[in-house]
């Protein structure tokens, strides 16, 4: 990868990577809404990733369930823990259906993997299937977290990635990388353009979660930070161009 800094790379330019995890957040999905699915943001980060999977680059994702339902939200309202984490990883199912719709209606073929058991509206997580639709060239949308309750989906991506031999995992956000503070609200707040995974857990750097982090660290997995709303921003990130913060080893 570059710098972190707009690349001089050209759009032509061939993938960094050959084979990524995306993970987006529920939340992305909203639009401007303030819950649910806005299907033509939902069909905007569909066409996204359609560019990226036409430069060859073999993609898992794992979207988030936050627009629909977070467990640790229900949790706080007194919902046992179990149970709401159980509904979280249900809402997942939910976007990432949304997400093979909206896919499979630009032409790329998808594939759901449960890790929660659902026959009759996608397969279970199997990985050695999973790496096979990856090699067919079919996008690998992991839905239900870890199928475990008290763990994120940002571990699940983490998790995900690593069993799949992933180079890196790809974390959209609403940001072009990792800050010091929210640039929302600091406009001197300092963007890195590198960063370790032990930084990121000393400073609390809000990436991911600390497990997701450490996991990715004991497995050396790099972690790119980019703006999702970008136009093209993925597959341009994905050529080694446009902004962007990577966490790895130091």
């Amino acid at each position: 990868m570059t710098d972190g800094q707009a690349g001089g790379n050209s759009p032509g330019a061939a993938p960094v990577y050959k084979r990524i995890l995306l993970k987006i957040s529920g939340e992305a999905l909203m639009g401007p809404g303030q819950f649910g699915l806005h299907p033509p943001t939902v069909e905007r980060i569909a066409s996204e990733v359609q560019g990226l999977h036409d430069l060859g680059v073999e993609i898992c994702m794992v979207i988030g369930g936050g627009n629909i339902f977070r467990g640790l939200h229900g949790s706080a309202q007194g919902m046992e823990r179990t149970t709401a984490d159980y509904m979280g990883m249900l809402a997942t199912v939910m976007n990432a259906l949304a997400m093979q719709g909206a896919l499979e209606a630009l032409g790329v073929h998808t594939r759901v993997l449960s890790a929660i058991p659902m026959a009759q509206i996608c397969e279970p997580y199997i990985r050695r299937r999973a790496v096979r639709h990856l090699e067919k060239g079919r996008v690998v949308i992991f839905a239900a977290g870890t199928g475990n309750p008290y763990f994120t989906t940002d571990t699940a991506a983490t998790l995900r990635a690593s069993e799949m031999a992933c180079e890196a995992i790809f974390k959209g956000t609403q940001v072009d990388g990792i800050y010091d503070s929210d640039p929302k609200k600091n406009p001197d707040a300092k963007r890195f353009d590198r960063v370790t995974y032990d930084v990121v857990l000393q400073k609390h750097l809000k990436v991911m979660d600390a497990a997701a982090i450490a996991l990715a660290r004991d497995n050396r997995l790099p972690i790119v930070v980019f703006a999702l709303d970008a136009p093209g921003g993925l597959a341009g990130v994905i050529q080694g161009g446009g902004k962007f913060t990577i966490v790895e080893p130091g």
